[in-house]
């Protein structure tokens, strides 16, 4: 029996060796986007509405086109007859109701309706503006999945930085504790870096918890499964170099390529079709047909003809005021859709300016931080020599070891918000790829 548990073990243990890896997925920017663009469900439902926007116009178009429909149809009395008087003193004469069938066939075809007319221009304006509402999510993805793919490289940088920190320190500690061995350090000088390499393990820990939630963000805007691992390429100073330029990295602002103007700018238009669509409304509508009806059980007396053409002409006449509600409710509507418009370009400038200055500040705060970072450094350096030679304390070194990890932060910070700056400018300005 054992000898059987064994050979399984053996079997299943051979089996998981054989079984190939799933593949680490590796991505640049542009394949993050790429990704994205493929497979994020918020960009696919904006798709779907962009097909169903095409049938939606097929089907205004058709209501105007050919429509055919066709009956067939039974009739039985159940032994009933008419009975007719042709003499006054003469009996009735009875006639049996035969028994009928009629197959109908009927052709319509509308000649004349406003309503119908301005409803294919409103489909067609339907269509432009889930095209465009299409455009502003993919603005809107393309500029969540950079924000994301900076915020995995900053957080991996940071747990980097602090692994590294942590390998350093513990090289200095394994030195101090020989030369306390030796009588040369004290204790205290030991205990201090001691609790500094757990403070700093706390931090890994947590540094940890951040990179895998920025990876799960991300992996939520790319479309990937939860098991599906990935690996964001590059650095936050490549990123940085990849912008080329920060004071002129956008021109003029033009308040119509920012998509949610080009957006509303069409709701404006549909608005202005649903006023041609309340006036289309007091118009007559001309329709023809042709009917054909065959008898496949006829009655005795039939003076119905085979053939039929006809038109109809329904003109309205008043409804009460109904419909002149309605077009004042569109005007209304209207003129409210070109107040909002006027008032979002004017948002839309002052926000652009803040933008501007929100970039300009931040490229300031990241070059204070670079000279700031390499102070830092060389003070760090320069106070982890003089303590492995023993004229500081562990105290020192720890103070000066905070003061270093914090500069690195805010370099990274800084950093960060400088990428993040540059991106709100270019997405107000309908300049993201």
């Amino acid at each position: 029996m054992k000898v059987k548990q064994i050979s399984l073990m053996v079997m299943l243990g051979f089996l998981t060796m054989t079984l190939p890896a799933r593949e680490v997925m590796r991505l640049d920017l542009e394949g993050a986007k790429k990704q994205a663009i493929l497979y994020n469900k918020t960009l696919k439902n904006a798709g779907m509405a962009v097909d169903k926007s095409v049938y939606q116009l097929k089907e205004a178009i058709s209501a105007g086109l050919p429509q055919v429909s066709s009956t067939l149809d039974y009739t039985n009395a159940l032994g009933a007859k008419l009975s007719i008087r042709f003499v006054e003193d003469a009996p009735p004469t009875e006639i049996p109701i035969r028994p009928t069938s009629n197959f109908n066939l009927q052709v319509g075809q509308l000649l004349f309706n406003g309503p119908y007319f301005v409803g294919i221009e409103l489909a067609k304006l339907g269509k432009s503006l889930m095209e465009k509402s299409y455009e502003k999510s993919e603005q809107d993805i393309l500029a969540q999945v950079t924000g994301g793919y900076n915020l995995v490289l900053m957080s991996r940088e940071l747990l980097d930085l602090l692994n590294r920190n942590v390998t350093n320190f513990r090289e200095v500690y394994n030195k101090t504790s020989a030369l306390v061995s030796a009588g040369i350090l004290e204790q205290t000088d030991l205990d201090q870096l001691g609790v500094q390499i757990a403070s700093l393990g706390n931090s890994v820990r947590s540094s940890e918890r951040q990179l895998e939630l920025a990876k799960n963000m991300l992996r939520l805007q790319l479309g990937l499964t939860i098991d599906q691992d990935f690996e964001v390429l590059g650095t936050l100073d490549q990123a940085l170099l990849a912008m080329n330029g920060i004071s002129e990295a956008s021109g003029p602002f033009d308040v119509n390529r920012n998509p949610d103007f080009q957006l509303l700018g069409l709701q404006e238009n549909l608005t202005q079709k649903q006023v041609r669509l309340q006036y289309a409304a007091f118009l007559p509508t001309l329709t023809g047909f042709y009917n054909r009806t065959e008898k496949i059980l006829k009655p005795d007396f039939d003076m119905s003809p085979k053939n039929m053409v006809g038109l109809n002409l329904s003109i309205p006449i008043f409804s009460g005021g109904q419909q002149t509600a309605k077009l004042k409710q569109a005007k209304i509507e209207l003129e409210t859709m070109q107040n909002t418009r006027e008032l979002l370009a004017e948002q839309l400038e002052v926000q652009e300016k803040q933008l501007r200055f929100n970039l300009k500040n931040a490229n300031e705060t990241y070059l204070n931080q670079v000279t700031n970072l390499d102070v830092a450094r060389r003070v760090y350096s320069n106070l982890k020599l003089k303590f492995e030679q023993g004229m500081i304390s562990a105290l020192d070194l720890v103070t000066a070891d905070n003061n270093y990890l914090r500069a690195e932060t805010e370099y990274l910070t800084a950093l960060f918000q400088v990428l993040q700056a540059k991106l709100d400018l270019d997405k107000i300005n309908g300049n993201l790829k």
